[in-house]
């Protein structure tokens, strides 16, 4: 896969990420503001733990299954490459059958356990999802192994939109029945969601056949035994899967520790669960916005470096590997400066519902939770990176390390009455910093590859930089004249334009950076005849 083609299906999976967040945002901020704090609560208690099974069973297997199917096609084995699907398919629908059926008889005890018994509602709604997504996942691992990536662009989409239109029409008709009830509400439209997703992926699998059908004709038989692919998919399977699941037992670690170091200091369990919903429900939401890119890239990252290393092409390998960095940041710096310096705004522009005390105090948080994108959307990235190189346990092992730290600085922090869930914000963002730098030194020592520093790290600073003050210039003079909201509004708008200026001006986008937009070629071509780009 050439670094043309890995760039053209990371944007296709941006764009699909994008449109799903921005529905995301659409479904997140209504039902924050439908919800509040409490009903969020509810909500957010349950999700950490449907991530962390959902996570064991399809986390690690899309990524076996884009990797084995890529190096396969690679050589040929068409066949081969089928065979690793079917396989797959099948132990993925066994998976989702065990986790649902888990969740389904035990979610009473486990919201007990955890001290949040109205969370049950919010935890039973997801039953549906644990089996339907699975499914989904092995359909998406196939194509994302095929190097086609829009199968997986559109599911994304259909999901998003079924989870949104079903999630807040069930939020707000059953309200009236009560928080907890009203917030299963709102995670069974992630079950509805899910359903529509497999959906998709299984018609599109099937208008497929003629052309995949072509390319098992004209392949050999795969003389591969079943026990061999098993093997194969769970060697690369399971690294991944602890590696990915860390994350999510952080986060259900969080929700234990957060909820009885709170209670411990002399916080009720409702204001617990109100700081625990600014925490997860307001702040980490924005924080997991520019994540899509990373997403994208990380997702694009795995064959592509796979291929490259399969080939040997150790040149490509490092060019994939500096552009996926390059790309990250550019991101990551300016949405983690911009949520800084604007946090409060923000907090008051999307949740206009909350008192202004949990304005401040979510803003506080967000303020904090912010410089944890840039580490976060490296982890992606750079763990991609080892996952394609046949390294997963090195990421998986980095982040561990971060996770210790963050268990330890959560338990510590928010223990301590006047920092309360700020700790584990603070806790977040060191174990992504910890596990970001680590995974570094082990991609650099891999791929020996020499960064440019002034074009992966200084400029993108820069930009970021200067893009933030005159964020903070403009609500900051504005604010008094058409008030906070269209304020931050303005402001946010003019930093983009502002930061897109600096970024052609110092050289930080490049001609390929533009062939990945609508008519980039035109635009590109335009700003080379005004000497503002090089080609």
């Amino acid at each position: 896969m050439s670094k043309d083609n890995f760039l053209k299906g990371a944007a296709i999976l941006s764009i699909a990420g994008g449109i799903v967040k921005i529905l995301g945002a659409f479904y997140r901020i209504p039902l924050n503001n439908i919800l509040g704090s409490e009903g969020i609560g509810y909500y957010q208690t349950a999700y950490p733990l449907y991530v962390l099974l959902l996570t064991i069973s399809t986390a690690g297997f899309p990524v076996a299954i884009a990797k084995l199917v890529s190096e396969k096609r690679a050589l040929g084995d068409h066949r081969g490459a089928h065979k690793v699907f079917r396989v797959a398919f099948l132990g993925m629908l066994i998976a989702g059958l065990l986790t649902s059926l888990f969740i389904f008889t035990n979610a009473r005890t486990i919201v007990g356990k955890w001290g949040n018994e109205d969370a049950y509602y919010a935890l039973i709604a997801l039953v549906p999802a644990l089996f339907f997504v699975p499914i989904m996942s092995a359909f998406r691992g196939y194509f994302q192994g095929r190097q086609t990536m829009t199968p997986t662009a559109l599911s994304q989409i259909v999901e998003q939109l079924f989870r949104v239109a079903a999630g807040l029409l069930l939020t707000y008709y059953l309200l009236d029945m009560g928080l907890p009830i009203a917030a299963g509400g709102a995670s069974f439209g992630g079950s509805i969601g899910a359903v529509a997703g497999a959906i998709t992926m299984t018609i599109i699998y099937f208008s497929k056949r003629g052309e995949i059908g072509e390319e098992l004709k004209n392949s050999p038989d795969s003389e591969e035994k079943v026990n061999t692919i098993v093997k194969d998919l769970l060697i690369i399977a399971i690294p991944i899967t602890i590696g990915a699941a860390i994350v999510p037992i952080m986060n259900s670690i969080d929700t234990l520790l957060v909820f009885k170091r709170l209670e411990r200091v002399g916080f009720s369990k409702e204001e617990a669960n109100v700081l625990y919903g600014q925490l997860t429900g307001h702040a980490q939401t924005l924080i997991n916005l520019p994540l899509i890119f990373s997403t994208a890239l990380s997702i694009s990252l795995v064959p592509a470096i796979s291929m490259a290393n399969t080939r040997k092409d150790y040149r490509d390998i490092r060019n994939i590997t500096s552009s996926g960095m390059r790309i990250t940041l550019l991101i990551g710096l300016p949405a983690a400066f911009g949520l800084f310096v604007l946090a409060e705004p923000i907090i008051g522009l999307l949740y206009f519902k909350l008192s202004p005390e949990e304005i401040i105090s979510t803003g506080r948080i967000l303020s904090i939770l912010s410089f944890g994108v840039i580490f976060l959307t490296l982890v992606q990235s750079l763990t991609a990176i080892l996952q394609g190189l046949g390294k997963p346990i090195v990421p998986v092992a980095n982040l561990a390390i971060g996770a210790a730290f963050k268990v330890f600085l959560t338990y510590t922090l928010t223990g301590i009455r006047t920092v309360n869930v700020k700790g584990a914000a603070i806790s977040t963002v060191t174990a992504y910093f910890i596990a970001s730098l680590l995974d570094l030194i082990a991609v650099r020592k891999y791929t020996r590859l020499k960064l440019d520093i002034v074009d992966i790290f200084v400029k993108p600073f820069f930009a970021s930089a200067i893009m933030a003050l005159v964020a903070k210039l403009i609500h900051v003079g504005f604010i008094n004249v058409i008030g906070s909201r269209l304020a931050t509004i303005v402001a946010i708008v003019i930093a983009a334009i502002i930061y897109f200026i600096l970024l052609v001006a110092i050289g930080s986008l490049t001609y390929e950076d533009f062939k990945l937009l609508p008519n980039g070629d035109k635009i590109a071509s335009r700003l080379v005849r005004l000497k503002l780009l090089k080609k």
